[in-house]
């Protein structure tokens, strides 16, 4: 179980492991040239309350650009929604931790999965649980 802090400081304990089987999460950003929000269906791996995504198109992918712009983002898996501060993964072992847990998890589903696993660039969402669910 997991301590999460609300918008309204209040400590809810969550296990966010419930979620690890998931497929996919839905990643909002905030859109740095609109200020607008921004959605995508994406490839997630948990680790305690880190959620790792790799980015096939590396610093490119728009979404990646405005996660680093402005790092608040909203993580939807289910129903339930979640407050990330997004930074690019920079250290070593963190970086080979978020490559194999996303390897490992979509690799039994989809063969041709090395490449992208090794190229990619790593994501890394620190996740507090939001006080509303859609």
């Amino acid at each position: 179980m997991q301590g999460f802090k609300s918008k309204k400081d209040i400590i809810m304990t969550f296990n966010l492991q419930e979620f690890a089987g998931e497929d996919f999460c839905y990643l909002t950003t905030t859109g740095r040239v609109t200020g607008r929000s921004h959605t995508v269906e994406i490839w997630f791996a948990l680790h305690d309350s880190t959620l790792y995504i790799l980015s096939g198109g590396l610093d490119r992918a728009d979404w990646v650009k405005n996660a680093l712009r402005q790092p608040r983002v909203s993580i939807k898996i289910r129903e339930h929604v979640f407050t990330g501060l997004a930074r690019q993964v920079k250290d070593t072992d963190e970086d080979v931790l978020a490559r194999k847990l996303l390897f490992d998890k979509y690799s039994p589903t989809d063969d041709d999965l090395e490449e992208w696993a090794r190229t990619s660039l790593p994501m890394a969402f620190d996740l507090t649980l939001d006080d509303k669910d859609d």
